[in-house]
């Protein structure tokens, strides 16, 4: 049964690297991949875009696309997005099919910190988003768990739903959506950082350019 990988953020806005990165774990895992706007991230400020222009920024980048795809149930549910909770969700749907919570690097090594982080392996295995070659030291919770559930080939999720922890080596691409916010508010395009469809409507952008107007307002 084909996995299916969650990518969750903000999306704000959704760039050439989150894309990148969706893609090539679609093709380690041979998965497909959801990509899933936080509501109310609980761990960062809120998004400067609202939950419908991320949407809508998020179904233009991802026109056309067969195997990447759009959840939006944690946008719905309102509230806190808490991972666990989705997870839990998911896998009520979707039965005994291996789900993935795709993580940047940064983002697993501070999973002791995420609201019932233990029970995050009940409902998936963890895809740990890696530079390749790069060597991490893990906190001694997580070290732990690294010893008890990591796997070297990823086709090794196929044979049960959830509980492994798999690193996956992507091409890093070292684009920051804080960098996209200041060079819109700037007045600049930051072409090749964003997907082009993205371009196509002002509307979609409009929330970045005119934030950094309203603070410094007097």
């Amino acid at each position: 049964m084909r996995p299916l990988a969650i990518l969750g953020g903000t999306f704000d806005p959704i760039h050439i690297a989150h894309l990148a990165v969706a893609w090539e774990a679609a093709e380690l895992l041979d998965a497909d991949v959801r990509l899933m706007p936080a509501a109310v991230p609980p761990h960062r400020p809120p998004p400067i875009a609202d939950a419908t222009t991320r949407v809508a920024m998020l179904r233009a980048a991802l026109r056309g696309q067969d195997r990447l795809g759009l959840d939006t149930r944690e946008l719905a549910r309102g509230g806190p997005s808490y991972t666990v909770d989705t997870l839990a969700e998911l896998r009520a749907e979707e039965g005994d099919r291996p789900i993935v919570l795709l993580l940047g690097a940064d983002a697993f090594a501070g999973l002791p910190g995420w609201h019932r982080w233990h029970a995050l392996f009940e409902a998936a295995h963890i895809g740990v988003l890696s530079r390749p070659g790069v060597a991490r030291d893990w906190p001694a919770e997580l070290a732990e768990q690294m010893v008890a559930r990591q796997v070297a080939d990823p086709r090794q999720l196929c044979g049960r739903p959830a509980g492994k922890i798999v690193e996956l080596d992507v091409t890093p691409l070292d684009i920051s959506a804080t960098r996209i916010r200041d060079l819109l508010a700037a007045g600049r395009d930051p072409r090749y950082l964003l997907p082009e469809a993205l371009f196509d409507d002002p509307a979609l952008l409009a929330p970045y350019r005119e934030h950094d107007f309203r603070e410094r307002l007097p």
